[in-house]
């Protein structure tokens, strides 16, 4: 897939972000648009995938460790076609399938999350499996970069560099933002590169928002043997939408009716930018 195809799905992803958190009225737009992008590369061209049989036994594995970002995952589920985009508009209403957190009743989620520190731990424990079983699927977790913060991250982290799990995939967010302000001033993680460098993982720093260096990130951890592979990406919180971009406000709350309008006019103006350049 070619990268102006790619952000067409992103914008479309970013839509259904959007739409989902405002018609939930509560939910986390800032992380999931900041990770819009690589939730497009992931499940447009990464991922060995079948939305006409997720449950198959040889896909690869993807956790989404930061679980309140759950309007990205499923958007990107929605627009690959695991269940159909009007759905978006049932996220967290009772009886819907699509929870404030990512659960197993929901097609495309391998893994139920929201607790942080916990997700990398449950793929850590997927990649050791698949080893074990001689199986050749490959595993991924998206984490936040305020995620780190939690000290179970690190011990499965250890883990897999000790196991040498090259078939574990780690992605950070790295928006700099978490729900009481910037990751440096609350609990600083950095350096990020150098603490998984220090548990025996081979790490790559890309630009969140390049396909091109989406791209060369993943085909560079599949070209690693002997150690997992942590993508640091270094993102925009908020990406895409004029007022939420960089704002702590915009960690965990929906816009309302007015916000909506504007947050989906800055979306309508990107894709009629992407059509002018496909023309």
């Amino acid at each position: 897939m070619n990268n102006l195809e790619l952000k067409k799905h992103a914008n479309d992803v970013r839509k259904g972000i959007v739409t989902a958190v405002h018609s939930a009225k509560a939910g986390h737009p800032g992380g999931s648009l900041s990770a819009a992008d690589m939730y497009t590369f992931l499940y447009f061209e990464e991922l060995n995938i079948d939305p006409a049989n997720p449950g198959k036994e040889d896909r690869d594995r993807f956790v989404l460790s930061k679980g309140h970002t759950a309007p990205g995952l499923y958007s990107a589920l929605a627009y690959r076609g695991f269940f159909p985009v009007e759905d978006l508009t049932t996220l967290r209403k009772l009886g819907s399938y699509l929870q404030g957190h990512p659960n197993l009743h929901t097609p495309g989620v391998d893994m139920a999350s929201g607790s942080l520190g916990q997700g990398i731990s449950a793929a850590v424990g997927m990649a050791l499996g698949a080893k074990m079983d001689n199986k050749d699927f490959r595993v991924y977790t998206l984490l936040g970069d305020g995620e780190l913060e939690e000290g179970q991250v690190w011990e499965a982290s250890m883990f897999a560099g000790h196991r040498k799990l090259d078939n574990l995939v780690v992605i950070v967010d790295n928006n700099n933002l978490q729900i009481d302000g910037p990751i440096d001033q609350v609990c600083s993680p950095y350096p990020i590169d150098k603490k998984f460098e220090a548990f025996n993982f081979h790490v790559i720093n890309i630009d969140a928002h390049d396909f091109d260096q989406i791209r060369a990130a993943f085909r560079e951890a599949r070209a690693t043997k002997g150690q997992p592979t942590c993508i640091v990406m270094h993102s925009l919180k908020g990406k895409g939408v004029s007022f939420m971009e960089n704002s702590v406000d915009w960690h965990g709350k929906a816009p309302n009716d007015e916000e909506y309008a504007v947050a989906m006019a800055d979306l309508e103006k990107i894709e009629a930018e992407l059509e002018k350049e496909e023309a």
